[in-house]
């Protein structure tokens, strides 16, 4: 019935076992390599992403820090200038002011000039119009 022949029985046996080791060094080895620094390398990915996700963070708060610190200073700057500003205006208001006073004075100081020279005129020609009225007065 079932003739089973020991030498080719043993010599697929060894063909077998030869073909396993040379598939094993050959490409399950490389293979098992391969898989192992293909996961090495997403673990390190995932490990540097990670960190470069919290050093865009801290960036994110830094830039946010600065753009408090520039606000905080523009705001002091137009603060400042503000400031700056008023007391310029002031100044030159007042001394807008201190001009108007000092022509005002002057024109008061003349003009009470003038209406001392004009009462004295008045005065020294009084006696021409005494004259004159009495002159009137008799034609009537």
């Amino acid at each position: 019935m079932l003739d089973i022949s020991p030498v080719l029985l043993l010599s697929s046996g060894v063909i077998f076992l030869f073909v396993v080791a040379i598939l094993n060094s050959r490409l399950f080895v490389p293979l098992l390599k391969h898989m192992d620094d293909r996961s090495e390398s997403i673990k390190k990915d995932l490990e540097n992403a990670q960190s470069n996700s919290a050093d865009v963070d801290g960036m994110l708060e830094e830039a946010s820090h600065v753009l408090a610190e520039a606000k905080k200073e523009a705001a002091a700057i137009r603060d400042q200038a503000y400031t700056e500003a008023k007391e310029i205006a002031d100044a030159k208001l007042a001394n807008a002011k201190e001009e108007l006073e000092a022509k005002s004075l002057k024109f008061t100081k003349d003009l009470a000039k003038e209406t001392e020279a004009l009462r004295e005129s008045l005065v020294a020609a009084m006696p021409q119009f005494n004259e004159s009225l009495k002159a009137k007065i008799s034609s009537i």
